[in-house]
């Protein structure tokens, strides 16, 4: 009997035992289950890097084996732009796949000085997500707006944590910055916060004057862990525009190299690997197959600083021009079982596209009612070469329009250059007309023998501005009362 009566209890023990394990499964089951309609998504922004300064887009000099493992195991993207050639524009393009002109962010960048930014009325990645159940936040330069209504928070995000501006600016008033070379500053690391006085803000308060900048793309790293860790149970988005490489470049003294020569080797290789430390979380809290990861860049290097600026490998030109090297980005997409690993495209695609493709691939679609939006869902472009988008307006880094790509062709239309007080200056503009599958590096003006292409995408360009400024929404303005 005893015998008979162990079994039966050695069979419950069994039954309870597969009981719990399956009450347990299926409260882990449902993020996953769910994973597929609500994946998780970090844009990893950096800010100046040009188009040649990772390995995998053809670097021999600048070592970024963490991107390059994102890109072995997703996807580059060859023919990737921004919206603009310089910071404010490009980031509202991207967070509200607006032109800059459309929401008013057209007319180059913010300033600590500035009384305006991003209106909270524009619809962003944040909003949507957010209205979706996901939990948001920005983690580094913001450049949008200063003023409390303009900030993170007032833009869709749950939490900020970074800089205001750009790192060359000054609080409160952009005054009494260091006016050295770039070479003097590098020598002497400990600029960062002798000379400047950035500041730090967490949501809407400023925590830190001057933030050290040597540390700072590592204290975004950790603040954006301890976000990835904290809402591992459901779904998040991560928006981490980083500081660097814009100038004055800044490491941590185990990533440093006193040579100036290599200053900005030592900035995209310390981001390199913080990129790392971040993927590595998402693999080991078993994240990867329901986590879309995009790094980019705003804009292209800043070339005029020579070693402090970097590489727009075989692009024209680059940050403030609306050459290739200008806005054609490096693009990375990883998304394993979601995205082909060790593949590459030349489709025609910009952060324009990402507010509407990160909905579609949340499986929400945005509002019917909204605001009119410029980007495309390109989620097909993950497995194809070929990308609804067909076209792209350029507008200067001062918001003047400036030309079209529509398909290969891509023209341009720039006012003539007066330097110093020359005379005699033609009045007509300088006209180019390239052929980029043929001619990446725009070295090949064809303007006067395709006089017919020329005025077709004139016509074309005009048009679309002109339903741009005709529905142009207004930016927010801080209320300056009027001295009595």
């Amino acid at each position: 009997m005893k015998q008979n009566t162990f079994v039966p209890l050695f069979f419950l023990s069994r039954v309870n035992f597969a009981l719990l394990a399956l009450t347990a499964l299926l409260a882990y089951c449902p993020r996953h289950a769910d994973a597929a309609e609500q994946p998780n998504f970090i844009i990893i922004f950096t800010d100046d890097q040009g188009y040649g300064d990772l390995g995998c887009f053809g670097s021999e000099t600048i070592k970024t084996p963490n991107i390059d493992r994102l890109a072995a195991e997703g996807r580059t993207y060859k023919s990737f732009y921004t919206a603009c050639s310089v910071c404010s524009p490009s980031r509202a393009a991207l967070l509200t796949g607006s032109y800059p002109k459309r929401v008013g962010l057209h007319q180059h960048v913010l300033f600590p000085q500035s009384n305006h930014g991003l209106n909270p009325a524009e619809y962003t990645i944040a909003d949507h997500l957010g209205s979706q159940g996901y939990a948001t936040a920005c983690v580094g330069k913001w450049h949008l707006g200063h003023h409390p209504e303009t900030l993170p928070r007032a833009n869709g995000f749950d939490s900020y944590f970074g800089i205001p501006y750009s790192n060359d600016m000054n609080h409160p008033d952009n005054k009494g910055k260091p006016r050295l070379p770039s070479d003097t500053l590098w020598k002497d690391q400990a600029s960062a916060v002798t000379m400047w006085k950035t500041p730090l803000v967490q949501n809407e308060e400023i925590i830190e004057v001057p933030v050290d900048q040597r540390t700072i793309t590592r204290r975004y790293t950790d603040r954006a862990i301890e976000f990835i860790t904290a809402n591992k149970e459901k779904p998040f988005f991560l928006y981490l525009p980083h500081s660097m490489p814009h100038i004055p470049l800044y490491v941590p003294e185990d990533a440093y190299d006193p040579n100036p020569a290599n200053a900005y080797k030592c900035v995209i290789e310390h981001i390199d690997a913080e990129v790392g430390r971040i993927a590595d979380t998402v693999r080991e809290l078993d994240l990867a197959k329901e986590t879309y990861i995009i790094y980019t860049s705003d804009n292209g290097p800043w070339l005029q600083f020579k070693n402090h600026g970097g590489n727009a490998g075989p692009l024209r030109e680059g940050k403030g021009t609306t050459f290739e090297g200008g806005q054609r980005v490096p693009c990375v997409m990883w998304g394993p079982g979601r995205i082909p690993a060790g593949t590459s495209t030349d489709a025609f695609t910009s952060t324009l596209d990402l507010l509407p493709t990160i909905a579609a691939l949340a499986g929400t679609p945005l509002p019917e009612a909204g605001n009119t939006i410029d980007g495309f869902d390109i989620s097909s472009t993950f497995t194809s070469d070929t990308s609804p988008r067909d076209e792209l307006l350029f507008y200067s880094s001062h918001g003047d329009l400036q030309g079209i790509r529509k398909g290969d062709w891509k023209y341009l239309e720039k006012a003539p250059r007066k330097r110093n007080n020359q005379k005699n200056v033609s009045s007509e503009p300088q006209v180019f007309l390239f052929n980029l599958a043929d001619d990446i590096g725009e070295q090949k003006n064809l303007k006067d023998s395709h006089p017919e292409i020329i005025a077709r995408l004139k016509k074309r360009m005009h048009k679309v501005n002109d339903e741009i400024t005709a529905n142009a929404r207004p930016v927010w303005r801080k209320q300056v009362a009027a001295s009595k």
